[in-house]
């Protein structure tokens, strides 16, 4: 594996197995590469130990966040291959998809990728959703006879559900008690009901967004009439017209005035109340209105940590680009079922591994970046081949200036004293 790291940070192509060949030194050979892609590793583990001994800071906030990635791949051998709609490209498209759980550290504004579950679609052997079963009409008004509120039953799950349930059950078992993490958030493509019973079974509250149409009821307040059902819902509400006693704060800068709202307010597809935030801006020049609708399963939860937490579930898509630009998950050419969890895991784990030797760079250069890591690497490599064929090794002193000027030719941002090598 130590060859396979350096080859990724000294390659600058593709990141293949030829690819990565070219760029090891001796006892990583193109042989060898094969066969520790087609070795079953344990990934989860790795992820985590890399994790809680080398990144973790022990008393700081973490959230859980979980999304899913689209790589497209052409061909039809690889493993897993379907068809996959791409936020990037707003279609289907034929390729591989990953559902990824990271850790994100709420003051380091930094997420950490932990666990990537390959989605394997009903063409590759997963049996489809069974058809909702049509109501049949009785010729009879009101409920059948026997009928009972199904408010506190389990919704039924989705294939899709079903997969991040056994996903989720595994990524909390892997942290068990080492880390607390109490909220997960997802994007607003699991801003459901049977989303968010999932999460609260598995002991964590959900932050997500809803619809910008989601029908909102404040719980109902008026007099019980005492005939009949008592009412649980109230007046609908129109989330660019809130009452005033749920506005918590509200700013005007650049000719936008944002109004922040909070409330705990019913919707019908929910079981139970949700802890409703509202962010509305209005153009003050034509008059134009937005909003968006955040929710959480946690009624104590304060609205600037709604707002905070769902912008930090973006950090994960910064993994996404870091692993397909940087670290192959948009290059390998893998079609076997452990060869393509290895490559798309790994690049996982570079994502990590590289945040490591960033930290040594940019002690010196703060604006060091992952560009200037790996044409250090490869520059490095250069270097190191050029002194092999000199007759005499020069001195330690002369051979780190060397390494300093070569390294720094293919940066953007150079360092300004001698960097560690290695």
């Amino acid at each position: 594996m130590s060859h396979v790291i350096y080859g990724l940070l000294a390659t600058t192509g593709r990141v293949t197995m030829l690819g990565l060949s070219r760029w090891t030194e001796s006892g990583g050979s193109y042989r060898t590469l094969q066969r520790w892609y087609h070795s079953a590793l344990p990934w989860a583990q790795m992820l985590w130990l890399l994790f809680t001994k080398l990144l973790w800071q022990p008393g700081a906030e973490y959230i859980a966040a979980g999304d899913e990635v689209v790589v497209g791949k052409a061909g039809k051998e690889t493993y897993g291959l379907g068809r996959f709609f791409s936020s990037l490209q707003q279609r289907a498209i034929p390729g591989l998809s990953f559902f990824v759980f990271s850790l994100i550290a709420v003051q380091e504004r930094r997420s950490y990728p932990l666990q990537a579950n390959q989605i394997v679609k009903e063409a590759a052997g997963q049996k489809k959703d069974p058809p909702l079963q049509q109501k049949t009409k009785t010729g009879r008004r009101g409920r059948p006879k026997g009928s009972r509120n199904q408010t506190g039953q389990a919704p039924t799950l989705s294939s899709e559900l079903g997969r991040m349930q056994a996903f989720l059950q595994a990524f909390l078992s892997l942290m068990g008690k080492v880390v607390s993490v109490t909220y997960l958030v997802l994007d607003g493509h699991f801003g459901n009901f049977p989303s968010a019973w999932l999460v609260r079974q598995a002991g964590l509250h959900l932050v997500s967004k809803l619809r910008s149409d989601a029908a909102l009821y404040e719980p109902f307040s008026g007099d019980y009439g005492g005939q009949g059902r008592r009412p649980k819902y109230g007046k609908r509400l129109d989330v660019r017209r809130l009452p005033k006693k749920y506005l918590k704060s509200e700013q005007v800068e650049d000719g936008l005035w944002t109004r922040i709202y909070q409330a705990e307010l019913l919707n019908k597809e929910f079981a139970f109340p949700l802890n409703v935030v509202v962010i509305l801006k209005i153009n003050l020049t034509t008059e134009a209105q937005a909003h968006v609708i955040l929710f959480s399963t946690d009624l104590k939860l304060a609205a600037e940590k709604i707002i905070d937490y769902y912008s930090l579930r973006f950090q994960i898509e910064f993994n996404f680009r870091d692993a397909k630009q940087y670290w192959g998950l948009d290059d390998f050419m893998n079609v076997k079922e452990t060869a393509v969890t290895n490559a798309a895991n790994l690049s996982f784990f570079m994502v990590n591994f590289s945040l490591l030797l960033l930290e040594r760079f940019q002690k010196l250069n703060p604006a060091f970046s992952l560009l200037d890591l790996k044409a250090h690497y490869h520059a490095c490599r250069y270097v190191a081949e050029t002194i092999k064929l000199l007759p005499q090794k020069p001195e330690a002193i002369l051979l780190a200036r060397i390494f300093e000027h070569i390294a720094r030719l293919g940066m953007i941002h150079p360092t300004l004293e001698p960097a560690p090598t290695s």
